[in-house]
């Protein structure tokens, strides 16, 4: 297991530190390979952060952003976080940035994850930066303890690409991507707040199965260690 732990007075400052990083990031990968690809998460939690990102001066032309995990619901559902995106990252500078939604008006949930699956391969892979939260049940992106789908979602054998999982408690049937499509991201942060996630976290670095707190699967199994971002 292996992790930096970057702690920030607030949630104002660890916004500004974690835009900062990540708009580095960004940059680095549009001026070595032309373009960039960066995966974040939903909740409320990364709203600061999206707002002191989309300030930021980068070419953002050439960055595409998407999600870790969707519910099946339409951008325009209040539940979405498509529309937590829209909202708070894609304006002002980065409105200029694409985007790859994981909700489709298709039949299922199924059809549109095989639908995103052909489109996130467009991308290239790994992802320059992937931006996790944790719930504090222990899930991240949609692994959720008992997750209908959850010990394929974090398999190392499952291919990239984005899968559907349901979980009591998840409400509609969801959307993420496998853990092989984000462990090995040149840039892997996990953005938590409150000392009752830091103390989940604790809990997950212990030992214990991975489907019990699926965030231990990023923590153990990620190519690079994980940046963690806390405030209190």
């Amino acid at each position: 297991m292996s992790a930096n732990l970057h702690e920030f007075k607030d949630g104002a400052a660890l916004a500004e530190g974690l835009a900062d990083r990540v708009a580095g990031a960004l940059a680095e990968a549009v001026n070595t390979r032309g373009r960039a690809s960066i995966a974040v998460s939903g909740g409320s939690t990364p709203k600061a952060f999206f707002k002191a990102l989309s300030s930021r001066d980068i070419d953002w032309a050439k960055v595409t952003i998407t999600l870790v995990d969707e519910r099946f619901v339409p951008a325009d559902n209040p539940r979405s976080n498509h529309l937590l995106v829209a909202d708070n990252l894609l304006q002002g500078k980065a409105e200029a940035a694409q985007f790859l939604p994981l909700y489709r008006d298709a039949g299922s949930a199924e059809e549109a994850a095989k639908i995103v699956t052909a489109d996130a391969a467009a991308l290239g892979h790994p992802f320059d930066v992937v931006i996790l939260g944790m719930g504090a049940d222990g899930h991240t992106a949609s692994f959720f303890p008992g997750g209908s789908r959850l010990a394929e979602a974090i398999s190392p054998e499952t291919p990239r690409g984005v899968i559907t999982m349901e979980a009591d408690g998840a409400g509609e049937p969801r959307l993420t991507f496998t853990f092989a499509s984000l462990q090995d991201a040149r840039l892997l942060v996990l953005h938590i707040e409150g000392q009752g996630k830091k103390d989940v976290l604790a809990t997950a670095e212990g030992d214990g199965p991975e489907t019990d707190m699926p965030i231990r699967a990023v923590l153990r199994r990620a190519a690079t260690p994980v940046d963690i971002y806390w405030a209190p």
